[in-house]
C-alpha cells in the first residue's frame, strides 16, 4: 500500500516585515485550554506577528497568581482523555490526568503556564483582562501576573482586534 501523503510538512513563509495582527481570546482556565493559545501566539510573535491575547472568563485562571500555576486537566466530560467517563470522577483521577499531561507537555520542551507567559511577554505580547471577568470574579488589579498590560472592557478589544485575526479558545 502507498501513501498518497507526502513527507515533507510545507510551511509558509512569512515575512517578518509584517502588520498583521493576531487577538486571541483565552476563555478557559484548565491546562489542557491554556496551552493552545499560549502556542499560537508564540508561533506568531516568531513570524512578526503582533499579538494580543484578552482572558476572559475561566481564561483569567492563566493570569491569576495564585491559580495560573496550578491548572488542572479534568477527565470528568473530557471526551478526548480517552478513557471511559466513569472513570472521571473517581477521587484523584483529576490529580493524575494532570501530572500526566505537564510531564508530557514538559517532555516537548514547553515550559510552564507562568514561564510561557514572560516568554511572550518578554517578545511583545501584550496580555489584557476583560472588566467584566475582573469584576465578576472579585478580583483586582493586584491578584494578576505583572506582565498584564492592563484590564479592558469588550469594547476596547473590539476596537483593538479591528482589521485582525481573532481566535476564539
Amino acid at each position: 500500500m502507498t501513501s498518497t501523503m507526502e513527507s515533507e510538512v510545507k510551511v509558509p513563509a512569512f515575512a517578518q516585515d509584517t502588520d498583521r495582527r493576531l487577538c486571541i481570546i483565552c476563555s478557559k482556565g484548565t491546562l489542557d485550554m491554556a496551552y493552545p493559545g499560549l502556542v499560537l501566539a508564540n508561533a506568531a510573535l516568531l513570524e512578526g506577528i503582533e499579538v494580543n491575547l484578552f482572558f476572559t472568563f475561566w481564561g483569567l485562571d492563566m493570569i491569576t497568581e495564585r491559580r495560573m500555576d496550578h491548572l488542572k486537566a479534568t477527565p470528568v466530560g473530557n471526551t478526548a482523555m480517552h478513557m471511559p467517563q466513569a472513570i472521571g470522577p473517581i477521587p484523584g483521577m483529576t490529580t493524575m490526568a494532570t501530572k500526566m499531561m505537564k510531564k508530557e507537555i514538559a517532555k516537548l520542551g514547553f515550559p510552564d503556564v507562568p514561564e510561557f507567559l514572560d516568554t511572550l511577554v518578554d517578545a511583545g505580547a501584550s496580555l489584557w483582562a476583560c472588566q467584566m471577568s475582573i469584576d465578576m470574579m472579585k478580583l483586582e488589579a493586584e491578584d494578576l501576573y505583572e506582565g498584564v498590560s492592563g484590564i479592558i472592557g469588550a469594547s476596547e478589544f473590539m476596537e483593538m482586534s479591528e482589521d485582525a485575526q481573532i481566535i476564539f479558545i
